[in-house]
């Protein structure tokens, strides 16, 4: 599945993360790149462990936990640091997969979902659209400034070269509770069932049922 969240960052702290943004260091982006991946990365990312990245970081990921549709949708386990990542004029990423298992021996985790966190109006740069390929048919994204979209990790991806302008992106990696992306689904569409009911009917037998259903297959298929 792939799901695109609006308004992930509130107007105050997309302008804070932009702000600093404008005076941040940036280094060479191929740096955390796979050996293959290196040979179509062209882009910049910030330099991380800094106090302006872990003022930045903090903001996204606080983000990311307050979002509920997210947190239903992907049910996470664990995450990544937060990536922050610049594409200016006559930068792209070309297609790749992302690497199944991020970190080190004591803080792994495996790439389930890839999170890209739009920071740029989209009417201020062109290009730089995010290619995504399922089932043979790649669907573009552009997101508004704020907004969110949450992806396979394991599927063919790229973005598009900018041609004018810059596209800032804050990146996460997520492993979540539920490896199956099939069953991810399913529980997603229980999650949605159970908002209908409740808009309709109530806490009623039927959305008890439903909530008792969803509740049980996470029993049944996480893994924590």
């Amino acid at each position: 599945m792939i799901h695109c969240v609006s308004a992930v960052l509130n107007p105050d702290e997309l302008a804070a993360i932009q702000s600093r943004l404008a005076s941040t260091p940036f280094v060479d982006g191929a740096s955390t790149a796979g050996w293959s991946a290196r040979e179509v990365k062209r882009n910049l990312q910030v330099t991380t462990g800094t106090p302006e990245y872990e003022q930045i970081a903090r903001i996204v990921r606080e983000a990311f936990m307050r979002s509920g549709e997210l947190q239903a949708a992907l049910l996470p386990a664990a995450a990544t640091p937060v990536l922050f990542n610049r594409y200016g004029q006559g930068m792209e990423y070309g297609p790749h997969v992302d690497t199944p298992v991020m970190g080190s021996m004591t803080s792994a985790i495996r790439s389930d979902i890839a999170i890209t966190l739009f920071l740029s109006d989209p009417r201020s740069y062109d290009g730089g659209e995010l290619t995504v390929f399922m089932n043979g048919i790649g669907s573009q994204f552009k997101l508004e400034a704020g907004a969110a979209i949450a992806y396979p990790a394991n599927t063919l991806h790229h973005v598009t070269p900018v041609t004018r302008g810059v596209r800032d992106a804050a990146i996460i990696w997520v492993q979540s509770q539920i490896r199956d992306p099939a069953q991810r689904e399913i529980l997603w569409d229980l999650e949605n069932a159970k908002h209908v009911t409740f808009k309709r009917e109530g806490k009623s037998p039927t959305f008890d049922l439903i909530s008792k259903s969803r509740a049980n297959l996470i029993r049944m298929w996480a893994e924590i």
